[in-house]
């Protein structure tokens, strides 16, 4: 089943033509990703990777069916560029775009919540790695071969301890079912929850592994949601434990500002829900080893 994306998911690459939106855009096509077309203002017609393009996703999404959208677009026109997508109708979103100013996305954010929640789309990112379904497609910039197909689900703020952790675990013979990039910044379109939700509801996923960084109050309500809610285990790892109080640390999501934001306040309240926290990001693979052998031994 996988979450988000499958083999069947008709996808467009808003700004398919440039040249950034090309390179991912013919990696996905290769992994098997179905790619119906792309987006570009004022290139309605032409073509690119031997794929439509159109000027408006209402054009793409009405020619092709597509249902989600990979948006590689600027950071001045992001925003409009995902609004859009969601006027047309477009059902998921994934945002790869770094630099998007914070009051494009309130903006964003309260453009989103017009709709009903049978039309509303869910948006991934922005400052994200994507989504992939190991075997199935994907969406975004992860190098797809590191990623083995499997029942263990994957979602962080950090695309590279993303990988990371997928890397790790197919050392060890352990797949993913879908690993999803929520993105570092500290105004996204999905949450922990969002997507741990996700994962408690699919029948091909039975554990996660979570990965988040120091900033925010996203871990600490992920973790009131697996106490209370979730039946699958989770593995977590925080990045960021020697990093100074009250740093800005690279991802913009990174500023502690208030208890529970810092990575140890964050270590005690995932482990308090009962989540295992590996120690060290060398480490994140074992620990996923080490509670899957104990799962099964029980």
């Amino acid at each position: 089943m996988a979450i988000l994306i499958t083999e069947k998911t008709r996808v467009i690459v808003q700004g398919m033509s440039g040249r950034i939106g090309g390179f991912h855009a013919a990696d996905m096509i290769r992994y098997g990703t179905n790619v119906v077309g792309g987006v570009t203002p004022g290139k309605g017609g032409e073509s690119t990777l031997d794929r439509p393009l159109f000027n408006t996703v209402r054009e793409a999404v009405e020619a092709t069916g597509a249902e989600a959208s990979l948006v590689f677009v600027p950071p001045p026109f992001a925003a409009d560029a995902i609004m859009e997508a969601a006027d047309a109708g477009i059902k998921t979103a994934v945002c790869v775009t770094d630099g998007i100013p914070s009051q494009d996305m309130m903006r964003l954010k309260r453009f989103l919540r017009r709709y009903p929640a049978d039309r509303k789309m869910r948006l991934i990112g922005p400052n994200c790695a994507g989504v992939i379904s190991p075997g199935k497609g994907f969406m975004g910039i992860m190098p797809p071969h590191i990623y083995r197909p499997g029942r263990v689900g994957i979602v962080g703020r950090s695309g590279t301890l993303g990988y990371e952790a997928a890397s790790q675990m197919d050392a060890l013979g352990i797949g993913v079912s879908t690993s999803v990039g929520i993105g570092g910044d500290p105004i996204n379109g999905s949450s922990f929850k969002d997507i741990l939700q996700l994962f408690e509801a699919d029948p091909e996923t039975d554990a996660v592994m979570m990965i988040g960084e120091i900033g925010g109050p996203q871990e600490a309500e992920a973790a009131e949601y697996v106490r209370d809610h979730m039946t699958k285990p989770v593995v977590a790892y925080i990045a960021g434990l020697s990093a100074p109080k009250g740093r800005k640390m690279g991802h913009a999501g990174a500023i502690i500002s208030a208890f529970g934001e810092s990575a140890q306040e964050k270590v005690e309240i995932l482990a308090a829900a009962g989540i295992t926290v590996a120690p060290n990001p060398s480490s994140m693979g074992e620990t996923m080893a080490r509670m899957l052998a104990a799962r099964k031994a029980a």
